[in-house]
């Protein structure tokens, strides 16, 4: 007690000697900290508010789904929706799939627009600005815009008019993995613009003394891209290729245009609500309508098992993602 009363007698003391300036500058600051935690626990409760939401109807059974007094925890919680889910999913085969397709093309995604974002950083060449602009416009444009010409294009794929010259037609890429891998070469694939202007960002922050220190060493420079600045640019890297696995995971767009035959878990998820309708037709023999409740638990069930890889995913790689972020943030 004497402690406290001489803290407090010193705090006041000293508030009076500064002519209440002591006192401003402590309620500001708890003021600060206040208005800081009720904005972070405002967006936390946004973001996670929606995915505990599935998961309490994730749990539900029909009779809970349309008890009104039932809001958050199931009466007579169960796991039926799990396993219907995963069934009308395909879900272990749309997992390896998905992780397959996910991997590979994150891969080829980030040694591509890498090679783009080192060359926009370090070379020059005829028509550089304009590149880069095009560049930009890949960000920018909605990928529907071009979705009829890449639809046309691998539809009837053709090289210089070679095939069609020699055999009389055209080849049909539809329904295969090939017109994905083609454009994550080519770097038109899924937000490889955003990955060369972050990666170029990256490079142009990083002193040209390290690759002139290179060549004066015996160095070429794609020996100086590997050993040199490929070490340093683990950060940017590890931020990019995490984006790319995570968009190209939960992506739904290019997969229907592109891989309609490969079961993914993006394009099975899209279609449940439609194979929870036929199976409950197989079941019951009849045409029936699914009650909506039932519907959106389900598909709320389908959301979790999908995301779930995804969080699992972010618990090992969390400390690397974060520490690539915050390096990357202060180059950038």
């Amino acid at each position: 007690m004497t402690k406290v009363k001489n803290s407090n007698g010193d705090f006041w003391e000293r508030n009076r000697k500064s002519d209440g300036y002591l006192l401003k500058k402590t309620a500001l600051s708890y003021f600060v900290s206040i208005a800081r935690f009720i904005l972070l626990f405002g967006m936390c409760f946004m973001i996670l508010q929606p995915i505990f939401n599935k998961i309490s109807v994730s749990f539900m059974t029909l009779e809970d789904l349309n008890n009104p007094t039932i809001i958050s925890i199931p009466e007579n919680p169960t796991t039926d929706n799990y396993f219907l889910a995963a069934k009308l999913m395909s879900y272990s085969k749309g997992l390896v799939n998905s992780f397959v397709m996910a991997l590979a093309i994150a891969v080829v995604q980030i040694s591509m627009t890498t090679l783009v974002g080192y060359g926009f950083a370090r070379f020059e060449f005829p028509f550089k600005k304009f590149w880069f602009a095009c560049v930009m416009l890949i960000i920018l444009i909605p990928p529907q815009t071009i979705s009829t010409s890449l639809f046309l294009h691998f539809r009837f794929f053709d090289i210089l008019g070679l095939h069609k010259l020699i055999t009389g037609d055209t080849i049909n890429l539809r329904g295969s993995a090939l017109p994905y891998f083609l454009m994550s070469f080519g770097c038109m694939g899924l937000k490889n613009g955003l990955y060369i202007y972050m990666i170029r960002q990256f490079f142009r922050n990083i002193p040209k003394e390290l690759e002139e220190a290179a060549y004066v060493d015996g160095c070429g420079t794609l020996m100086t891209f590997i050993r040199i600045m490929l070490p340093d640019a683990k950060p940017i890297l590890t931020s990019c290729f995490l984006f790319s696995f995570v968009w190209q995971w939960t992506d739904g767009y290019y997969s229907k245009l592109f891989l309609g035959n490969i079961k993914l878990l993006s394009t099975e998820l899209a279609r449940l609500v439609d194979s929870l309708g036929a199976f409950l037709m197989r079941e019951t023999g009849t045409t029936t309508t699914v009650p909506v409740a039932y519907s959106n638990a389900i598909m709320s069930t389908g959301t979790l098992m999908m995301i779930l890889p995804l969080i699992i995913l972010y618990l090992f790689a969390q400390r690397g993602f974060v520490e690539s972020l915050s390096s990357s943030g202060i180059k950038m």
